[in-house]
């Protein structure tokens, strides 16, 4: 027979569960990049009634109905994701010393199962609201006296980008004639964070061992390196985001030797409103220009705030001026035709961005593509190729490369163009280039081809100008009359490029 005080120890040493459901659940899931993506479930539970708050790495839910004990319980969460409310349900019990627990990520998907154990008190709280800072104006770092080209990983890649494909997509741009059209930055986008160390530090996942040593290789070959972040404590994926260390990150970066920043707003909207947008993204603007090395700063943050207005504030090269962009031709007419009303707001370092390029991923033809360059082009927004660029076609790499284009994006006196008429699917589009010239989109929406037509003194000519392209045919053309008319393929443009 075993001494009482070491059947007491026995006791005390067996795990104590509560009664009910109160306690920090977390469900941890290892990625194959090191990291993890852990959701907490902060319960408390009295008699039948579940309260508390659930946290999806950027996503922050405050339970708003709750029901059940630990034979079966029931959980709705809600967040305001600017004006819109974004709701998740889960539902579970508890089986011995785990909370089993399913939920579905959209109404209409599988219910992923998931097994919750208790964590201590605290971890995975959301941190405290920093105050934001008093509003001034940054300083204009000097760059982007051009809409920045080059090519980001996000449309092709998502998660799966590694050193590998970012040494390769620089080697390619490096030698396809990209980089010979002006193309110069290879941009890293969201999932390449891990952790930070003990001194606050960010540090990279296994998908990237050397951030320092990629940078290197990058500007070996003439090219320029971008990356990722956001002013929330995670990013858009769940990974580690820059808030409350922006100045720590800022020196990391020019330490590594990055040239861009694009600045996520994501994991930021759940601990400021819209309205602090600006003092916000002026952290990270006063950070950049004290790191040490020139880095651009783009921000997205899909537009909202009239961010146009306060951009160059924070000392933004680049905002997104919409929310993000798919590879079809509804989305990206959508994008691209309604940014008319900012063209006041671009200027040479500051510049309005519709989103990245996706031509080259399948989803659209090659005219619809001709469409979106030419647009792009008009609108001076940056021209960040979103594909693959190791295997592209023939027409692909032209329509990417087309130097004539490119030339209208990238006219020095940096005025975005403007819609000047519109009949049915027809829309003409024109933007002033330098020493007098203009660049003419006529653009056919239509599923068939139609004929377009410029009036010249719609451009304030009398007559018809005495030098013009065709910069998709690469000919000069002879124009006289009062208007110039011709037929668009479905979809499609033709662009021109006239001088008096």
């Amino acid at each position: 027979m075993k001494p009482l005080s070491v059947v007491l120890l026995m006791l005390l040493a067996v795990p104590c569960f509560a009664a009910d459901l109160t306690g920090n659940w977390a469900v941890r899931d290892p990625l194959p990049d090191g990291t993890f993506r852990t959701t907490y479930l902060d319960l408390h539970q009295e008699g039948s009634r579940i309260t508390g708050s659930i946290r999806v790495t950027q996503f922050y839910y405050k339970i708003v109905e709750g029901a059940g004990g630990p034979d079966g319980f029931t959980l709705t969460g809600s967040m305001m994701d600017g004006t819109n409310e974004r709701r998740v349900k889960y539902e579970g019990k508890l089986v011995g010393d785990e909370l089993h627990v399913a939920t579905r990520r959209r109404p209409d998907s599988e219910l992923i199962q998931m097994v919750a154990h208790l964590a201590p008190p605290g971890e995975g709280a959301y941190p405290a609201r920093l105050p934001p800072p008093v509003i001034h104006k940054v300083p204009y770092n000097g760059l982007a006296k051009t809409p920045p080209m080059g090519w980001n990983s996000w449309n092709k890649f998502a998660g799966r980008v590694d050193d590998t494909a970012v040494r390769s997509m620089a080697e390619a741009m490096a030698t396809n004639g990209m980089k010979d059209a002006g193309y110069q930055y290879i941009n890293i986008d969201d999932t390449w964070e891990a952790s930070r160390d003990l001194q606050g530090n960010i540090t990279t996942n296994k998908k990237f061992p050397d951030m320092k040593a990629l940078a290197d290789y990058v500007h070996s070959k003439g090219l320029k390196i971008g990356i990722y972040s956001s002013p929330g404590p995670n990013t858009c994926a769940g990974y580690e985001g820059s808030y409350g260390h922006e100045e720590q990150d800022a020196r990391t970066y020019a330490a590594w030797g990055i040239d861009y920043l694009k600045y996520d707003w994501c994991g930021a909207r759940n601990i400021y409103t819209d309205q602090e947008m600006q003092a916000v993204y002026q952290k990270m603007g006063d950070a950049l220009l004290t790191s040490g090395r020139p880095i651009l700063y783009s921000l997205c943050q899909y537009g909202r705030d009239d961010v146009w207005k306060w951009g160059p504030e924070v000392g933004g090269n680049a905002w997104r001026t919409t929310g993000d962009i798919r590879d079809t031709w509804d989305s990206m007419t959508k994008i691209g035709f309604s940014q008319d009303e900012l063209a006041a707001w671009a200027a040479p370092g500051h510049w309005n961005d519709p989103d990245m390029l996706e031509i080259g991923n399948g989803g659209m033809t090659d005219d619809e593509y001709r469409t979106h360059m030419s647009l792009w082009s008009i609108l001076a927004a940056p021209l960040l190729a979103g594909n693959d660029l190791r295997n592209m076609t023939p027409t692909i790499l032209e329509i990417l490369t087309n130097r004539e284009v490119i030339a209208v994006d990238q006219d020095k006196d940096g005025k975005q163009g403007r819609r000047i008429a519109k009949s049915g699917d027809q829309e003409v589009w024109v933007k002033p280039l330098s020493e007098g010239a203009q660049a003419i989109g006529l653009f056919n929406r239509g599923g068939t081809p139609e004929k377009s037509t410029v009036n010249w003194s719609d451009l304030g000519l009398k007559t018809a100008p005495a030098h013009a392209r065709d910069l998709w045919a690469h000919s000069d053309l002879n124009l006289g009359g009062a208007e110039y008319s011709v037929t668009v393929p479905a979809h499609g443009v033709v662009m021109l490029r006239i001088a008096k």
